[in-house]
C-alpha cells in the first residue's frame, strides 16, 4: 500500500500512521463464533430442507431470468444501460475519422426535465465510462450514481458512450480526437464554464491523455479507480501486473484479435476480472444469491445485465493498450505517442486532478492510482513549480466496481467531490489529501452538516516502491515475441479467420455458454423451472436469518470461500515466484504498510 510518513497537517496536529490489514473486501456475514455447534433437531431439519429446496428453485429461476435478460439485451443491440432519458448530441461514427463513440446529454430524471434539475451557473459534468470489456452505463445505471449525484447538485450532465462493435481499423488516436471534439462541443454549449470530467477506470487514463496532450484541459478531472502507473503494486497482493510477463507479452492479445477477425472480444477481459478473486466474483456471488435469494434476486439481475453485456475492441486498440500501458508503462514515462507530433506528457497537465482510489480495489490498487505522482515530480517543490494541484481521496474497503456503482459511495464521496469543486479550484499548487468529516453518519446530508478539508501532503512521503528492471525485461521480451508473431504467424491466422469462425468463437466463450445454458431457449427444462418457481413464490414463507441451519449454511459458505481464497493466494504466490525466476525479482521487499488515514468511512 501507499505508505505515508507522519507529517504535520494544515491544522497543526500530528497524525499517527495507521496500520492497515491485508486488502480484503469487508465481511458482512455474522461472526462464525456465534454459530451454534449442536446438531439440529428433526423439527429444525424439515423446515430447512423445504426452505433449501424452494431456494434452489428460485435460484435456478434467477439464472434463467439472467440468461433471458442477456438475450433480450443482445437482440436490442446492447444499448447503454442508463437509468436516465437522454438525447444524442454527436455520433462519432459519422466523423471524418469514424469511431464507435457518441456524446449524450441527459434530459430527464424520472419525471423532472432538464430545466427543473440544472443550475445554469454550474459547470457541466462529462461522465466517461470504461471501455474494458463491458458496455457503457455503469456511471449512471441507477439513480444513486455519478450521473444522479451530478444532476442532484444542479450540474448539466453529458455522458460518453460507445457501441458494441468498433469501426474497422479504429485506433486510440481516432478515439482521442473524437473525445477532443466532444469536449469542444460541450464547452461551446457552456461558455466560460470549463467541463468537469469523470473518468472511470480505463476512461480515467483516456481523459488523462486529453489533459496531457498538446491542447490540455482546463476543468477539474476526477479519476475513479484509474490506473496510470501500470508496473506499480504490492507483491503478493496485486498479481495482475506480472501476468503480462507470464503470458509472454502482447502477442496473445494479437492472436485472439486475429482469431476474432480483427476484433478482441471483451468477454476475455471480464473473465480475467473474475479470475482475480474467484472467491468473491464467482463463489460468493452465487452462494450469496442462493442464501438470500428472496432479497438479492433483483440486485443480482440488475448488475448482471451490465456485467454480461460484452463489447469488442479493434485489434489496433487492444494492441496499443497492452503495448503502451500494461506492458510498456509508457504513459507514466512520457513515451506515449498520441499521434504524429504529439506525445502525452503528464507534466503538461495544469487542470486540477482528483484521484479517488480504494484500499479494497484489487484491479486498480492505490499504488497504480497514485504511483505516477512521485514518478513525475521529484518532490513537492517540483510539483508546486509546475503549477499543478493534485487531490487524492481514499476509501478504506470498497472494491473496484464499488467506486462507480455503490449508492453509498455516490451519495457520500462523489457528492462531497461535486460540492467541493470551487474549493479544489481555489487550492494553491501542491498535493492534498481530501478528508471528509461527517458526524451525522448520514450519507445523504449536505454541507454544513458534514465538512471537507484538504490537508497538505508531501510528494516525498508517497512511499511507493519503484519498479525494478524486471518489467523492463518483460517489455523487451514482449516486443521480441510480438515481432516474431506479427511476421511469421499472424498472416496465416488472419488468412484462416473469417466472420463465421469469429462468431462461432464468440458464442462458444465460457463467459457466454455458462450463462446461456440456463436460458429457456437453449435448455427446454428451464421452462419447467419457471413454472415451478411461480408456484413456489406464491406460497413461500422464508425461514428467519437466525435459524440454526441457515446460520450453519452461511458458515459452510464462508469456509468454502476461505478455502478458495487460500488456493488463490497460493496461485498468486506461485505466479510471483515464476515471474522472479523468468525476469528477476520485481521488488519483493514489502514496504511499511502504514498509510494515510481513510478519508471517510463509507
Amino acid at each position: 500500500m501507499v505508505a505515508l510518513k507522519s507529517k504535520r497537517t494544515t491544522s497543526g496536529k500530528h497524525k499517527r500512521p495507521v496500520r492497515r490489514a491485508a486488502l480484503q473486501a469487508p465481511d458482512h456475514r455474522p461472526a462464525t463464533t456465534a454459530v451454534p455447534t449442536s446438531v439440529a433437531s428433526a423439527e429444525q431439519a424439515w423446515p430447512y430442507m423445504l426452505d433449501a429446496w424452494q431456494r434452489s428453485i428460485l435460484f435456478l429461476d434467477a439464472l434463467r431470468q439472467r440468461a433471458d435478460n442477456i438475450e433480450e439485451h443482445e437482440r436490442a443491440g446492447l444499448p447503454p444501460l442508463l437509468d436516465f432519458k437522454y438525447e444524442t448530441i454527436l455520433d462519432a461514427r459519422h466523423f471524418d475519422e469514424p469511431v464507435n463513440y457518441a456524446l449524450l446529454r441527459i434530459t430527464e430524471v424520472g419525471e423532472d426535465c432538464w430545466e427543473d434539475c440544472v443550475d445554469p451557473a454550474k459547470p457541466p459534468v462529462i461522465v466517461v465510462d470504461p471501455r474494458a470489456g463491458h458496455g457503457p452505463g455503469i456511471g449512471g445505471f441507477k439513480h444513486d450514481s455519478e450521473v444522479g449525484m451530478a444532476l442532484h447538485e444542479g450540474h448539466p450532465v453529458y455522458f460518453v458512450i460507445f457501441f458494441p462493435e468498433p469501426v474497422a481499423g479504429q485506433t486510440l488516436a481516432h478515439v482521442h480526437h473524437a473525445l477532443r471534439r466532444f469536449v469542444a462541443e460541450v464547452a461551446q454549449r457552456h461558455p466560460g464554464k470549463p467541463p468537469v470530467f469523470y473518468g472511470n477506470c480505463q476512461a480515467g487514463w483516456a481523459v488523462t491523455l486529453l489533459a496531457a496532450d498538446c491542447q490540455g484541459l482546463t476543468g477539474t478531472t476526477v479519476l475513479n479507480g484509474s490506473p496510470l502507473s501500470y508496473w506499480a503494486g504490492e507483491p503478493g497482493t496485486n498479481p495482475m501486473r506480472v501476468s503480462g510477463g507470464l503470458l509472454g507479452g502482447a502477442w496473445l492479445a494479437h492472436f485472439i484479435s486475429d482469431l476474432g477477425d480483427g476484433r478482441f472480444d471483451g468477454a476475455w477481459l471480464a473473465q480475467n476480472f473474475e479470475g482475480l478473486k474467484p472467491e468473491k466474483a464467482i463463489w460468493e456471488k452465487y452462494a450469496g444469491l442462493f442464501n438470500k435469494v428472496d432479497s438479492e434476486r433483483e440486485r443480482f439481475l440488475e448488475f448482471e445485465r451490465w456485467w454480461n453485456g460484452f463489447y469488442t475492441l479493434s485489434r489496433e486498440e487492444i494492441l496499443a493498450i497492452v503495448e503502451n500501458l500494461f506492458i510498456g508503462n509508457k504513459l507514466e514515462q512520457g513515451e506515449f505517442r498520441i499521434c504524429e507530433g504529439c506525445m502525452a506528457d503528464l507534466r503538461r497537465i495544469r487542470n486540477p486532478i482528483v484521484v479517488f482510489a480504494s484500499y479494497g480495489d484489487n484491479i486498480t490498487p492505490v499504488h497504480q492510482a497514485l504511483g505516477w505522482i512521485p514518478a513525475i515530480y521529484e518532490d513537492t517543490e517540483d510539483l508546486k513549480q509546475a503549477g499543478q494541484r493534485i487531490v487524492y481521496l481514499t476509501n478504506p474497503h470498497v472494491g473496484h466496481l464499488g467506486l462507480f456503482v455503490s449508492a453509498k459511495v455516490a451519495r457520500f464521496e462523489h457528492r462531497a467531490i461535486l460540492e467541493s469543486l470551487d474549493e479544489i479550484e481555489a487550492l494553491e499548487p501542491g498535493l492534498y489529501e481530501m478528508k471528509i468529516d461527517n458526524p451525522t453518519g448520514d450519507p445523504d446530508c449536505h454541507k454544513p452538516q458534514y465538512s471537507v478539508r484538504f490537508e497538505a501532503r508531501q510528494v516525498e512521503d508517497l512511499q511507493i516502491p519503484q519498479p525494478s528492471k524486471a518489467f523492463e525485461r518483460v517489455r523487451s521480451a514482449s516486443e521480441f515475441n510480438e515481432s516474431l508473431y506479427k511476421t511469421f504467424v499472424s498472416p496465416w491466422v488472419q488468412a484462416t479467420a473469417n466472420p463465421w469462425s469469429a462468431e462461432m468463437m464468440k458464442w462458444l466463450h465460457p463467459m457466454r455458454t455458462s450463462r446461456a445454458m440456463f436460458s429457456a431457449n437453449f435448455n427446454p427444462w428451464m421452462r419447467g423451472v419457471a413454472i415451478l418457481a411461480d408456484a413456489v413464490a406464491q406460497t413461500r414463507v422464508a425461514l428467519p436469518d437466525d435459524h440454526p441451519l441457515i446460520e450453519q449454511e452461511r458458515l459452510r459458505i464462508d469456509q468454502v470461500s476461505q478455502a478458495i481464497q487460500q488456493a488463490r493466494e497460493a496461485r498468486d504466490g506461485a505466479c510471483e515466484q515464476l515471474f522472479a525466476l523468468l525476469y528477476g525479482r520485481p521488488n519483493l521487499a514489502k514496504p511499511d504498510r502504514a498509510s494515510p488515514a481513510p478519508a471517510a468511512q463509507a
